[in-house]
């Protein structure tokens, strides 16, 4: 493990985000040790997903939610989306689960899709920007995952990046968008980076293709679960 040092920052010299890099067991335990305090102190982490790196807060804290919101720079009409570490938690954060949804979810988590439920009364407005839906994925990356179990709540996964510019791939790409404005980066190497997850929303009939991405339409439609998909990208 490697603890970031003081780093010469656009401000001068100042104490930037933490920054631990992922090689081993040991730093990998130490790791998720620090971001869970974090998360669970209201913090802002920094994680790789199997597409780009995120931003995680406890999803259930409105304040954490309104710094990252601040953080990213973002719109607060634009919903953000969560991480869960097992379909056995859906209940718990949304208001209602469609069968053929849940049977979708068993084929495609972990992975590249996200799901838009009706959300929960336990997820706060902020996060659903008042639209009382939720995006949900379990992460297919072993970091992401490992950070998604190690928590009991769900997390948030934004794209690192300021609201409108290009997402980061590598943790450097991080400090040099955030400088101190996340509390901690975990440097689990160079993401993906070719598409963002799928969002697919499943409280349409029939269920609407919001983004395109990793999962595409016609893998949905050969999982034989839904026979008609929109895509209104």
């Amino acid at each position: 493990m490697q603890r970031g040092p003081e780093i010469e920052g656009r401000r001068g010299r100042e104490r930037l985000s933490k920054l631990y890099r992922i090689n081993s067991d040991e730093s990998l335990r130490k790791g998720l040790a620090e971001a869970v305090k974090i998360i669970s102190d209201g913090g802002i982490v920094a994680f790789p997903t199997e597409s780009f790196y995120g931003l995680g807060v406890d999803a259930t804290n409105p304040h954490a939610i309104k710094r990252l919101f601040e953080a990213k720079k973002r719109d607060h009409d634009l919903p953000i989306l969560i991480l869960i570490s097992s379909i056995r938690e859906l209940p718990q954060y949304v208001a209602y689960i469609p069968s053929r949804a849940k049977r979708l979810g068993k084929k495609f988590w972990p992975g590249g899709l996200t799901m838009v439920f009706r959300s929960s009364p336990i997820l706060p407005t902020v996060l659903t920007a008042g639209q009382e839906k939720v995006g949900i994925r379990i992460s297919s990356h072993p970091l992401a995952n490992a950070l998604s179990r190690a928590l009991n709540v769900p997390i948030t996964a934004t794209s690192a990046n300021i609201s409108g510019m290009p997402p980061c791939l590598r943790a450097d790409q991080v400090v040099e968008w955030f400088d101190n404005g996340v509390d901690l980066i975990l440097d689990g190497g160079i993401t993906e980076g070719k598409h963002p997850s799928t969002i697919f929303d499943v409280t349409s009939d029939p269920p609407k293709i919001l983004r395109a991405g990793i999962v595409k339409a016609e893998e949905i439609i050969k999982s034989g679960i839904y026979n008609e998909v929109i895509n209104s990208v």
